[in-house]
């Protein structure tokens, strides 16, 4: 039996431009953190030190957590987004192979890889950034929202591998009335615009629909939304599991 566990791993999910990646901007000691890029031409929204990377095979994700697993000074790893290097798999390896049965399950196995091996030998933070699809489930007359993936991992869900999942979004501050904490600091600015992104760390009644989820006890009723910082939820996580 092995106990192993990463207490650091959080998924940050939603659609685009809700704040994602913008969400790692005050991430501390930057450049001690490897980032994969793996969406072609994108640029992280703001002036940063991160050691990034552009991944042009996925293959070289599991090369990258190799060599942060070795190597104690990295303090953490980003993978931005799950979405596009799970289809860069599929483009690459299963939609060119002889056998679609053999490379389906090898698509599977890439994802267990990181989730099962690498992330938890690595024993330090790693934040997953994916993109949600809204489907309308007729079962249930209601909107489903998930990260989309394809094979085998459909049915059991990308987020289920995730004890901490929280949804990007872009909230009204008279919405955001209702769940005034500390951690949710709305800015003159913010004020002006009568908006502001947020992270949602739990479901409400309006988005049961959603996989949003997080450790039971860590956020109260009034943290529902806090402020987009990924640093904040790593600390949050960090003064949890202590």
């Amino acid at each position: 039996m092995n106990q192993e566990q990463n207490d650091q791993l959080v998924l940050i999910a939603g659609q685009s431009t809700m704040g994602k990646t913008a969400s790692l901007r005050n991430i501390r000691n930057q450049s001690k953190w490897m980032y994969f890029g793996t969406e072609a031409g994108k640029r992280i929204p703001f002036k940063n030190s991160f050691d990034a990377y552009r991944i042009a095979d996925p293959m070289q994700v599991l090369e990258g957590f190799d060599y942060a697993i070795d190597t104690p000074e990295i303090e953490g790893i980003i993978i931005d987004s799950l979405t596009f290097l799970m289809e860069m798999f599929e483009s690459q390896y299963v939609l060119t192979a002889a056998n679609k049965q053999t490379a389906w399950g090898d698509y599977q196995q890439f994802f267990k890889t990181i989730m099962q091996d690498k992330v938890i030998r690595f024993e330090r933070p790693v934040i997953v950034i994916a993109h949600t699809l809204d489907v309308y489930d007729e079962t249930t007359l209601s909107m489903k929202t998930s990260v989309p993936v394809k094979g085998a991992l459909k049915g059991v869900g990308i987020e289920s591998y995730f004890s901490t999942v929280v949804g990007a979004k872009r909230m009204s501050t008279k919405e955001l009335a209702a769940y005034a904490n500390p951690h949710l600091k709305i800015t003159p600015q913010e004020a002006s615009l009568e908006f502001k992104y947020v992270f949602q760390t739990l479901p409400t009644k309006k988005t049961t629909g959603e996989r949003i989820r997080s450790p039971m006890g860590m956020f109260t009723s009034e943290e529902t939304f806090i402020d987009n910082c990924a640093q904040m939820l790593l600390d949050f996580l960090k003064e949890y599991y202590k």
